[in-house]
């Protein structure tokens, strides 16, 4: 029961120091700094594409039901 209980402390404790290690290198001038990319991510770009395309294509199958249903109609008013 003691070296268990004695295992499981060390254990916690290990952990504990792991986290601070990793908190203070993150914050310190160790961890490289993050640097602007001197590009822009295609993956993101790709990202802005499909959902802009899907945007696009979910506006044209509203205005093709519009079309399709019959319920359209068109005014021409003349300019005075």
């Amino acid at each position: 029961m003691q070296t268990s209980r004695k295992s499981w402390q060390l254990l916690i404790a290990f952990n504990v120091l792991c986290l601070a290690a990793g908190w203070w290198y993150s914050h310190s001038d160790a961890a490289p700094p993050e640097v602007k990319q001197p590009f822009a991510n295609p993956v993101q770009q790709r990202e802005s594409m499909i959902r802009l395309l899907q945007e696009s294509n979910q506006l044209l199958r509203e205005q093709n039901a519009l079309l399709k249903s019959g319920k359209l109609q068109v005014q021409i008013v003349a300019e005075k």
